[in-house]
């Protein structure tokens, strides 16, 4: 069982960075759902240690590739880690995503303020601006996730 696992953490990490380019245009901004979308399926499936440990190797390719920036790690591993510890606590997908909602859209920015834009970006960010471009990705990303693992549920791929 374990193999399976490390294999869908595998796809689950090529399918993060190879989707990360792709946005969905929402008024003057662009919302990156891919990431996510990632961190409900490997949480609800895989639980919380494989999805943070997606998020960070998906992080980290992103980053190598020019794809992604230093804010990806704090707000992809935060949001993983609420949405898999919400999925273990209640066996709900959808309080599985709100968990990765709450920890992209909120404590994500929140770190990447705080911590990430000026001690390692060395620039200041506005957490305001933040919250609402993590929060945009994330909601679009997770009701993806959840309609993917409803998809996977009805066809018989994967079952809770």
């Amino acid at each position: 069982m374990k193999s399976k696992n490390v294999a869908r953490a595998v796809i689950l990490v090529a399918v993060a960075v190879a989707l990360s380019p792709f946005f969905i245009p929402v008024g003057f901004s662009k919302c990156f759902p891919a990431q996510h979308m990632v961190n409900v399926l490997a949480a609800v499936m895989l639980g919380p240690s494989y999805a943070v440990g997606i998020a960070f190797i998906a992080a980290i390719l992103r980053n190598m590739l020019g794809l992604g920036t230093l804010l990806a790690f704090p707000g992809g591993m935060i949001g993983a880690l609420l949405a898999g510890l919400s999925y273990r606590m209640f066996k709900n997908i959808y309080l599985a995503g709100l968990g990765e909602v709450i920890g992209t859209g909120f404590l994500g920015a929140m770190v990447s303020v705080w911590i990430v834009g000026p001690l390692l970006m060395d620039k200041p960010l506005a957490m305001t601006t933040l919250i609402v471009a993590f929060s945009m990705s994330t909601i679009g990303g997770s009701v993806i996730g959840i309609i993917a693992l409803k998809l996977l549920q009805k066809t018989r791929i994967w079952q809770p």
